[in-house]
């Protein structure tokens, strides 16, 4: 099995075993040491793997980390570990001091789900405050696979990994900040576009008009990009069923037509379905979010199940679009909406009702 199998076969595991890890420790045998072993490091080997190595800071005597992944018999990777439930962001001080006392030139702070790596970056043998890499493994991509296999035995190499961990920490905050302005734009963010398309003076109440404007178009400009891919996209498996469909034409005796369905999913419909699926997107494996059209509605289902309905969509009338949710006697509640943009405002209500099946 090679390493990429490895921690995909890790991740998948975590759901099925979290409920059944009431302590750290729990949780450090059943999924940090697998972690470490799919590394390509022995963790029954103290000469690889040193659980509980001392970490003297001053006067404090006795400080022990909870793993250290030795190399020629020094620590080159720190590890401090907590419960799967635990917030990280209460608990990397410790780390920091841990680190600022080691020759290690990267730390590591998880809590078997969340994995963040720290280097120096900023200031020679002090860690930085940020991670230049965070991994959640429930919600594994393909970049980072790549990114955890530097850490491997085989392929560790500290100049290789920070020569990308300054690009990884950087592009990862800039992700944040856009994410951020996306959804919130600042002043700042307004104004430099508001001015380049309007000529009077900025003053606040044309400030708290560009504001939304600013954020509708970009929620316009996404469902434009997500659009433009869905048309490829569909242009492409038309062209795939066309060539099927002649090969089979050919070996076939002619048919009768089946009856014209009824049911004509709308451009509309599917870029509600990607705004969705995009809300979701970090609770809910994206692979997980399905769609099926009816001929009044247009429902989100999760695995593809009508008992998992996250949704339903009513968009056939221009005055009176409704996004719609069912409680648990599946009776229907009507949210009014004017466009499909105003389905972001429905996050918290979406992420509810998708978490009601996980």
């Amino acid at each position: 099995m090679d390493f990429k199998d490895s921690i995909r076969q890790l991740a998948e595991r975590i759901d099925t075993l979290k409920a059944d890890l009431p302590t750290e420790e729990a949780t450090k045998n059943a999924l940090i040491m697998p972690f470490i072993n799919a590394l390509g490091y022995d963790v029954f080997n103290p000469r690889e793997v040193l659980p509980e190595m001392c970490c003297d800071i001053g006067t404090k005597k006795g400080e022990k980390i909870d793993y250290a992944i030795l190399k020629d018999g020094e620590p080159i990777i720190l590890i401090e570990c907590k419960h799967w439930q635990q917030d990280l962001n209460l608990h990397d001080n410790q780390l920091l001091r841990y680190f600022n006392v080691s020759k290690a030139k990267f730390g590591v702070l998880t809590n078997g789900i969340i994995y963040r790596f720290y280097t120096d970056l900023a200031e020679p043998n002090k860690m930085d405050t940020k991670p230049f890499l965070e991994v959640n493994m429930l919600d594994l991509k393909d970049s980072q696979v790549e990114e955890l296999k530097k850490f491997h035995k085989s392929y560790f190499n500290v100049s290789d990994i920070l020569s990308s961990a300054s690009e990884l920490k950087y592009m990862g905050e800039l992700k944040t900040i856009i994410s951020s302005e996306f959804s919130a734009p600042s002043p700042d963010f307004v104004k430099y576009f508001g001015k380049q398309v309007y000529d009077g003076f900025f003053m606040p109440k044309v400030a708290a008009q560009f504001t939304q404007l600013v954020k509708r178009a970009i929620s316009s400009y996404i469902n434009d990009l997500i659009s433009d891919r869905l048309k490829a996209a569909i242009k492409d498996e038309d062209t795939a069923q066309a060539g099927q469909q002649a090969g089979t034409a050919a070996e076939t005796t002619e048919k009768p037509a089946a009856t014209e369905s009824k049911i004509v999913t709308t451009e509309e419909e599917l870029q509600a379905y990607y705004i969705i699926k995009s809300v979701l997107h970090g609770v809910v494996p994206p692979e997980r979010v399905t769609y099926r059209d009816a001929q009044t509605y247009f429902a989100v289902f999760l695995d593809d199940n009508n008992r998992k309905t996250v949704c339903r969509l009513y968009l056939d009338s221009p005055t009176n679009k409704r996004l719609t949710f069912l409680d648990d006697s599946k009776a229907e509640h009507h949210n009014k909406i004017k466009s499909i943009d105003d389905i972001y405002n429905f996050g918290e209500e979406l992420i509810s009702a998708a978490k009601k099946f996980l």
